[in-house]
C-alpha cells in the first residue's frame, strides 16, 4: 500500500455497529483484518506495545513475498488473542485512526473478531468465569467460601489444579477476597454544605467498582475519607452491576449491554441530580466516559452518566482548581514510582494523579507511562502469563528506581503485577499503595 500521511487532527473514534449483522459476519471481518494488517505490516510503529504486533508482523515475514496479503486468514486469530484492548495503539501511536481516510481502528477490529466469536460460542469456560466478576464476587462473599478461596489462591497444589482445570497460570497474581464488602461498610457521609465549584460539582455519588467492593474495600475507603476530609458530601449509588468491562475484553457484547441495563438507570439519575460520579478503577471509568457511549450513541441517559463521570485525581484535581481542596497535609510521602495504566492514558485527562500527588510538601513523582502487560484477565492466564511479564520487564525495572518509598498505579491489578514483577526480577522492593492510599496518608487521616 503507498504511503500517506497521517492525520494531523485529534483522532475520533466511530460507534461501534455492533447490532448489525455484518458485524458478525466472519467474511467481512477477515477481509477487514486483511486490509488493516496491510497498513500495520507498512508502518510497524507499533511493535513495542503488545504481543499482537509482533505477532503479526512475524506472520508477514514468514510469507514467500513478505505481504500482508498472503498471510492465511486461517492465523489471523493469532494476532487477535494477543489484543487486550488496552487502546494504546490507537491512541498514541496510530497515524492512520480516524478522521484519515484509512480509517484505522485497530482495537475495535480486535474487539469485533472476539465478538464474532463469542457469538460463535468459541469462548473457553475459562474466560466466561473470570468475566463474570459479579457472581465470583457475591459467591466469595459467602465467609467460608472467602477463606476457601483465599487459601487456594495461595497453596501450591491447589493452583497447579487451578492451572490444570482453568488454565490459570500458577504463577500469576490472583486478589484475594475481602471478608467484608465495601458497599456493606462504608461509612455514610458527615453532613456538609455542597459547595460547587466552577469546574466541579459539589456532591459526589461512589460507584463503587466490583474490585473495590470485593477485593480492596481499603481503596473505597480511602476515597470516601479524602471526600470527607474536603467536606464534599457523598453517597454511595443506590445499586450497581459490574461496569462490563471484563466481558467487553471477551467480545460478550450482548452481556455488556445487560449489565447498562441495571446499570444506567440508577446512574443517570445522580448525573441529572447534579452528583458528580466517580469510580476508584481506570477501566470502570473508561467504560462509562468512553466505550458504552460507542456502543449506544443515541442513548440520552448513558450520555448523561458519561458527562458526569470522574477520575478520582481528575475531580481532586479540579477542585483544587476550583479553591476548594484541602492541602493541609500533614506528612511527605517520599519518593513515589508512580504507574499510569492503559485505561488512565485512554481517557486524556493528563497526569492528574501526579498532579495531586505533587501537591503533597516533600514528595518526588516518577511517572512510568508503559503498559505494564497485566490487562486484566490476559495476565492471569496460562497462554499468555509469560508474555504479560515480559511486556511488563521494562516497566519493573523503571519502577524500582530509584529505590523509592513506594510503588503505586492507579489500577490496583496492574500495580500487584508490577510488585510481582518486581520481586520475580530481584530488583528493588518497595511497598504497593493506590494513590488514594497516599494521599490520605499525606492528609494524616
Amino acid at each position: 500500500m503507498p504511503h500517506k500521511e497521517g492525520s494531523l487532527e485529534a483522532p475520533t473514534r466511530h460507534p461501534l455497529d455492533w447490532r448489525s449483522v455484518e458485524f458478525y459476519d466472519q467474511a467481512s471481518i477477515d477481509r477487514e483484518l486483511g486490509r488493516v494488517f496491510d497498513i500495520c505490516a507498512g508502518c510497524r510503529r507499533c511493535v513495542s506495545l503488545c504481543g499482537a504486533f509482533p505477532t503479526l508482523f512475524d506472520l508477514v515475514d514468514a510469507t514467500e513475498s513478505g505481504e500482508a496479503h498472503d498471510v492465511d486468514p486461517q492465523a489471523y486469530p493469532k494476532v487477535v488473542d494477543q489484543c487486550y484492548l488496552c487502546d494504546l495503539c490507537y491512541m498514541t501511536k496510530c497515524p492512520y485512526v480516524p478522521p484519515h481516510p484509512w480509517n484505522v481502528d485497530f482495537p475495535h477490529l480486535m474487539l469485533r473478531a472476539k465478538a464474532a466469536r463469542y457469538k460463535r460460542g468459541e469462548v473457553p469456560l475459562r474466560d466466561k468465569v473470570l468475566s463474570n466478576t459479579d457472581a465470583l464476587g457475591h459467591f466469595a462473599g459467602i465467609p467460608v467460601v472467602t477463606q476457601t478461596v483465599n487459601a487456594v489462591n495461595r497453596m501450591k497444589p491447589a493452583r497447579a489444579a487451578l492451572e490444570a482445570t482453568l488454565a490459570v497460570d500458577r504463577h500469576a497474581w490472583l486478589p484475594d477476597f475481602a471478608a467484608r464488602k465495601f458497599r456493606r461498610a462504608a461509612k455514610a457521609s458527615p453532613a456538609a454544605p455542597v459547595r460547587d465549584g466552577e469546574r466541579t460539582p459539589g456532591k459526589v455519588a461512589i460507584y463503587a467498582t466490583c474490585y473495590v467492593n470485593f477485593n480492596e474495600p481499603g481503596i473505597g475507603h480511602d476515597l470516601l475519607a479524602l471526600l470527607a476530609h474536603n467536606e464534599v458530601p457523598y453517597e454511595l449509588v443506590a445499586s450497581e452491576a459490574c461496569c462490563g468491562m471484563p466481558l467487553l475484553e471477551q467480545g460478550n457484547l450482548d452481556g455488556v449491554a445487560a449489565k447498562k441495563e441495571k446499570n444506567i438507570p440508577v446512574l443517570a439519575r445522580y448525573a441529572r441530580e447534579g452528583y458528580a460520579l466517580i469510580g476508584a478503577v481506570p477501566s470502570c471509568v473508561l467504560m462509562y466516559k468512553h466505550e458504552l457511549p460507542l456502543m449506544f450513541p443515541e442513548d440520552e441517559d448513558v450520555k448523561a452518566v458519561s458527562e458526569a463521570f470522574w477520575d478520582p485525581f481528575e475531580y481532586f484535581v479540579s477542585r483544587h482548581r476550583d479553591g476548594l481542596l484541602k492541602t493541609d497535609f500533614k506528612h511527605e510521602l517520599g519518593k513515589v514510582s508512580y504507574h499510569v495504566p492503559c485505561h488512565g492514558r485512554v481517557q486524556n485527562l493528563g497526569r492528574k494523579t501526579f498532579d495531586a500527588l505533587s501537591l503533597v510538601p516533600g514528595t518526588e513523582i516518577k511517572v512510568v507511562e508503559r503498559c505494564s502487560g497485566h490487562a486484566g484477565t490476559f495476565g492471569v492466564k496460562k497462554e499468555f502469563h509469560a508474555t504479560a511479564m515480559r511486556i511488563g520487564t521494562p516497566v519493573f525495572k523503571a519502577m524500582a528506581e530509584p529505590e523509592p518509598a513506594y510503588i503505586a498505579s492507579d489500577c490496583q491489578l496492574a500495580g500487584h503485577h508490577i510488585a510481582q514483577g518486581i520481586e520475580e526480577a530481584g530488583l528493588n522492593p518497595a511497598p504497593l499503595a493506590h494513590p488514594l492510599t497516599l494521599l490520605r496518608k499525606a492528609y494524616g487521616i
